[in-house]
C-alpha cells in the first residue's frame, strides 16, 4: 500500500468559514481580495434567501441557518453568517446559537456584530447610515445600533427592494452617496451597509472625501472574522478599518 502524509491542509494561520446568501454576487468577490497571498483558508456555505429584501423574507432565513451551518466542513477558528439586515432580524445571539449547534468550537460573527465592533475600535459613536433598503428594513438596524450606542445622524437609501439590482449599483453611486450624507451631519464614521452592495473599490477616496473613517458590512465582517481567529490583518484590506 502507497504511504502518505497528513498535513493540516490549507489554512496555516486560520481556516474561516461564511454563509453566504444565495442572492448574494459581492462577498466572495471581495473576500478575495482581502486573503489573497495569506495563509488563510476561507470556505462557503450558500443559504436560500428571497430574491426581495423585507423583514418577513429575512426572518424566513433562521430556519435555514442550521442546514446551511451544516454544510461547512468541521475544524473552523471562526464562521460569518453574511447578512446585514437578516443578522439584525434575527439577532445576533441567535445567529450565533444557531451555528454553533454545527460549530461549538467556533467563533461566530455576522455583518452588524461587526460593524459595531469596528465603531468600538474606531472610537465612532456618531455614524451616517447608508444603505441599499427600503425603510422597513433599515428602521429595525438603526434601532439595534440605537441600542447599542450608536447614533445614526443622518441616513441616505437607495431604496431597493431586489437584491440582484443591489449587487449591480455602481461603486460611483455609492462613493457619491457616501460622500454626501457625510455632509448632512457631523458624524465620526459612515456606515455603508448591506453584503452585496460593492464598496472595496472606492472605500479609500470616500473616506477622503468624507473625511472620516468609512465602514462596510463587508470590509467590517471580514476583519472581524480575521480578529475572531486570532490574526494581526493590518493592511489587509481597505479602509481605515484594516488599519488598526
Amino acid at each position: 500500500m502507497q504511504t502518505y502524509d497528513l498535513d493540516d491542509g490549507y489554512g496555516g494561520a486560520a481556516k474561516l468559514g461564511l454563509i453566504v446568501l444565495s442572492t448574494d454576487e459581492t462577498l466572495e468577490n471581495e473576500a478575495r481580495q482581502v486573503l489573497a497571498g495569506q495563509a488563510v483558508s476561507l470556505v462557503h456555505a450558500r443559504i436560500r434567501a428571497e430574491a426581495d429584501v423585507t423583514p418577513e423574507a429575512l426572518k424566513m432565513m433562521e430556519k435555514r441557518l442550521p442546514e446551511a451551518a451544516q454544510l461547512l466542513p468541521q475544524g473552523l477558528k471562526a464562521v460569518g453568517y453574511a447578512c446585514t439586515s437578516a443578522s439584525t432580524v434575527i439577532g445576533p445571539e441567535r445567529v450565533a446559537e444557531l451555528v454553533q449547534d454545527s460549530h461549538p468550537e467556533a467563533a461566530v460573527s455576522d455583518p452588524i456584530s461587526a460593524v459595531m465592533a469596528g465603531l468600538h475600535a474606531l472610537q465612532a459613536k456618531r455614524i451616517a447610515f447608508v444603505s441599499p433598503y427600503v425603510k422597513e428594513v433599515t428602521a429595525p438596524m438603526r434601532a439595534l445600533l440605537s441600542a447599542n450606542g450608536f447614533e445614526a445622524v443622518s441616513e441616505f437609501s437607495f431604496a431597493e427592494r431586489e437584491d440582484r439590482k443591489v449587487a449591480r449599483i455602481s461603486e460611483r453611486s455609492t462613493l457619491e452617496a457616501i460622500e454626501n450624507v457625510s455632509k448632512i451631519s457631523e458624524c465620526d464614521a459612515v456606515f455603508a451597509s448591506c453584503t452585496n452592495l460593492r464598496t472595496f473599490g472606492i472605500l479609500e477616496e470616500a473616506e477622503q472625501r468624507a473625511g472620516c473613517p468609512v465602514i462596510s458590512s463587508n470590509q467590517a465582517l471580514l476583519w472581524h472574522l480575521l480578529k475572531l481567529a486570532g490574526l494581526k490583518s493590518e493592511g489587509w484590506g481597505p479602509g481605515a478599518l484594516f488599519k488598526q
